[in-house]
């Protein structure tokens, strides 16, 4: 099997495709963050209703997924977020969590609270961000150890139910993760010799880590919540992030997303940010696993979409015809 890459941006920088090898051409990256089982509904609903205005960024040059939003990412490769979001909200009762537990089946609030105690703990211990990912995946696989060694299966049933093409995509789409036995990030594509559906399951491994073959892996999320950074090098990018680009971590440890776009736009590039509106913060936080919630967050990231139509419309489209001004 073809190990996943190091997340080193640089590599990723040249991957967009050119129409003219003697022309400039404007390269766009979308980013899509975490934010559990709302935020996935969220992401939907922003990009459907960008789409319905015109702003189609499901044709951005890389799409990055980290968390809930590499599950977007599989989604809105595989078939239209039109379609995505009438499934959130023709059906209700469809109550699948896009993030993980500690125990793999649909958090209630006390689990999530619990959770987030648990590493909350953690995040205070570390000293710095390498040493945090190290006491992490150090936990993570005490919780492996504890457990009955079918989580992973049980947990992949789970991802592939959601994903409508179980194939990468041809073009550039980068799934986040961490390696649980070193607490290296890595960083999953169509060249890594791993399934799509072991990729997110991979990013959306928040507890127990998720099995591929004898490695381990954990949530992208422990690296960067949006790992935007990994979009050096493009011209123009759209980041949406489900929490607001909020961290639990320290500000120095330069994991809050204000510092990944300030990396951004050093290296040139044009950012775009998108949150929830604050009338809409409640569906996401310790409420962000709950299934109840994902329809009115999608209506919500949909109404937030078509509004942002015309503050986006010539950011995205005048990079979609080449232009680089």
């Amino acid at each position: 099997m073809t190990s996943p890459r190091q997340p080193d941006s640089s590599q990723f920088s040249s991957t967009a495709p050119t129409d003219d090898a003697s022309a400039p051409r404007t390269r766009t990256a979308l980013v899509l963050g975490g934010g559990g089982s709302t935020g996935n509904a969220w992401l939907i609903g922003v990009i459907a209703g960008l789409a319905d205005v015109g702003v189609d960024v499901t044709r951005s040059d890389v799409i990055i997924g980290t968390s809930a939003g590499s599950t977007a990412a599989a989604q809105i490769t595989g078939t239209s977020p039109a379609e995505l979001l009438a499934t959130i909200l023709s059906d209700a009762s469809q109550h699948r969590p896009a993030s993980s537990g500690p125990t793999g089946g649909r958090p209630a609030t006390g689990t999530v609270v619990d959770q987030m105690a648990r590493t909350g703990r953690i995040i205070a211990d570390a000293a710095d961000a390498p040493d945090l990912r190290r006491r992490l995946s150090a936990a993570a696989l005490d919780l492996d150890a504890a457990s009955d060694g079918e989580w992973s299966a049980r947990w992949r049933v789970m991802v592939a139910a959601r994903l409508p093409n179980p194939r990468w995509p041809e073009r550039t789409m980068l799934i986040t993760a961490l390696d649980a036995r070193t607490g290296a990030a890595v960083v999953f594509d169509r060249h890594s010799g791993v399934a799509l559906v072991d990729a997110v399951a991979a990013s959306t491994s928040s507890g127990v880590p998720y099995r591929v073959g004898d490695d381990r892996y954990l949530d992208g999320g422990y690296r960067r919540n949006e790992n935007a950074d990994l979009a050096a090098g493009f011209d123009r990018v759209v980041v949406l992030s489900p929490f607001g680009g909020r961290s639990r971590y320290p500000l120095e440890w330069g994991m809050h997303l204000a510092v990944q776009v300030a990396e951004l736009r050093a290296g040139g590039s044009r950012v775009e940010t998108i949150f929830p509106d604050g009338a809409a913060e409640h569906l996401f936080g310790v409420n962000a696993m709950d299934p109840s919630l994902r329809p009115p967050a999608a209506r919500a990231g949909y109404e937030q979409g078509r509004n942002l139509g015309e503050r986006l419309t010539g950011f995205w489209q005048a990079a979609r015809e080449g232009g680089v001004g």
